[in-house]
């Protein structure tokens, strides 16, 4: 998928505050350097960010979270990376293991993210 028809498929279909957290969590994961997804994944998951990343939110703190990623995004030091590994802490225990591996397999089955990098070379 295009980085448009990406944005065009989050608009409509990443509606649910729950899944806002879930976009902002998955984001701070791949800044943290803990994301397990391959390098294209990860890239998606950055589009879904900033195509739905500032939608209202179900229980993360919205303001903190886009600071961060903000910062991060023009620089990173030890002293951001310190406090982007806290917030992802933060945010992995406000929603469920099960929450967020659902969350993935529906970006999965939407044919958003693949399974691995096997699965994206053979899809495109």
């Amino acid at each position: 998928m295009t980085p448009a028809e990406i944005a065009t498929w989050a608009s409509s279909k990443l509606v649910a505050p729950l899944d806002i957290d879930c976009v902002i969590t998955l984001m701070l994961k791949i800044l943290d350097g803990k994301c397990k997804m391959s390098d294209a994944d990860q890239q998606v998951a950055s589009q879904l960010y900033d195509a739905v990343g500032q939608r209202p939110v179900h229980r993360l703190d919205a303001a903190s979270c886009h600071a961060l990623i903000a910062e991060s995004r023009r620089h990173c030091d030890e002293n951001l990376k310190m406090r982007i590994y806290e917030q992802r802490l933060l945010a992995e225990t406000m929603l469920s293991r099960p929450v967020m591996k659902a969350f993935k397999a529906r970006l999965r089955e939407a044919g958003i993210l693949y399974h691995d990098s096997a699965d994206r070379s053979t899809a495109a």
